[in-house]
């Protein structure tokens, strides 16, 4: 019969906490912490955090720390396992705690704490609410599964196109249509105005049809730039390497990156219409002309398609959106079509009363 209160009454505990833990979001903090942990007053002694020990030992799976709280339950620091081995039974817990911790609130995002985790290399991290008050813990292991699904997340959102919500074999082929084909229509859309820009120049184009063999080559150099920059500082800024703060660091780092990356492919564009001409006649008389604008047009589009990656992540950060829906596809294509205009634009300068 005791039997069978005592289980009645740790089925009533479980079910309080399980209805606690489900006020919380699924996606917080407090829906991620456990509520077992090992706590201790900070008015007691350093047997006092034994007893406690010995006392969850049945329904904690890993004990990393003990938690010291004053009388109201609030968070005061942490003690150490390693530290309990080492000092006396009878030791004041407020002459061995450590009193520097970090937390999280929580009704934080469990993404921050999964940030902070990886930051500061913890294996556990306290919950605390908004007065402070212990409320659970979060330890590696919740924070695991966290982390794979953000990246995931971000690495399809920068593949261009929608997040899926469950893994790739549990989504039907319906699911996997509607998350991709929306983004398809955008980027397709996008880069319709390749020929509209193109038209811009078809008198030039129609005077020298030469001028057509490198558009692939451009806007494929200034989108494949602009992606690099993008993914890079989309993972910078998912791993708090970079701010918005730092924008203007960024531009400087960037343009100096870009300018040399620039700089080798239009110099190999130039070597590789030099060459060429030296075996057929497919440029002309005017190879030089035309190499020069192809390499100057190339230092152009790969500079503006280094800025274009590098800054579009931090300006959608800046207005509060998911820097990662700067995909690469996005960027190549909002780069082709300006630099079409790039290209053109140099080489209508270059090749005025020459071949145009």
């Amino acid at each position: 019969m005791q039997d069978e209160v005592m289980a009645n009454i740790e089925d009533a505990e479980q079910r309080e906490e399980i209805a606690e833990l489900l006020t919380y979001d699924e996606h917080s903090a407090g829906g991620l912490m456990a509520k077992e942990l090992v706590r201790v007053n900070v008015d007691g002694s350093m047997r006092d955090c034994v007893k406690e020990l010995r006392a969850h030992a049945d329904e904690i799976d890993n004990v990393y720390v003990i938690y010291v709280v004053d009388q109201h339950d609030r968070l005061m620091g942490t003690i150490p396992l390693k530290r309990l081995l080492t000092t006396s039974l009878f030791q004041p817990v407020k002459d061995v705690y450590e009193p520097d911790f970090i937390s999280v609130k929580a009704d934080e995002e469990a993404e921050v704490a999964a940030k902070l985790m990886e930051k500061y290399d913890l294996v556990v991290l306290p919950v605390l609410d908004a007065r402070g008050r212990l409320l659970g813990r979060i330890t590696i292991d919740d924070v695991v599964d966290v982390i794979r699904e953000e990246e995931t997340e971000d690495v399809q959102k920068m593949a261009g196109m929608e997040a899926l919500e469950d893994s790739y074999m549990s989504s039907t082929w319906l699911e996997i249509v509607k998350k991709r084909v929306g983004w398809l229509i955008i980027l397709f859309i996008g880069e319709s105005f390749t020929a509209t820009a193109m038209s811009f120049f078809e008198d030039q184009i129609a005077k020298a049809v030469v001028l057509a063999l490198f558009v692939p080559l451009i806007i494929s150099s200034g989108g494949n730039t602009g992606s690099q920059a993008s993914t890079l500082i989309i993972r910078a800024l998912a791993l708090g390497d970079v701010t918005i703060r730092e924008w203007w660091s960024v531009v400087k780092r960037e343009f100096s990156v870009g300018l040399i990356l620039g700089t080798v492919l239009g110099i190999i564009g130039f070597l590789r219409v030099a060459v060429w001409s030296q075996f057929v006649d497919v440029y002309g008389e005017h190879w030089f002309e035309v190499g020069l604008a192809v390499g100057i047009s190339l230092l152009g589009v790969v500079l503006w398609g280094n800025l274009i990656g590098s800054l579009f992540p931090l300006i959608l950060k800046r207005f509060g959106r998911d820097p990662a829906v700067s995909s690469a596809p996005f960027v190549a294509t909002v780069v082709d079509v300006t630099g079409l205009l790039i290209y053109f634009g140099i080489a209508s300068v270059l090749l005025a009363g020459i071949m145009l």
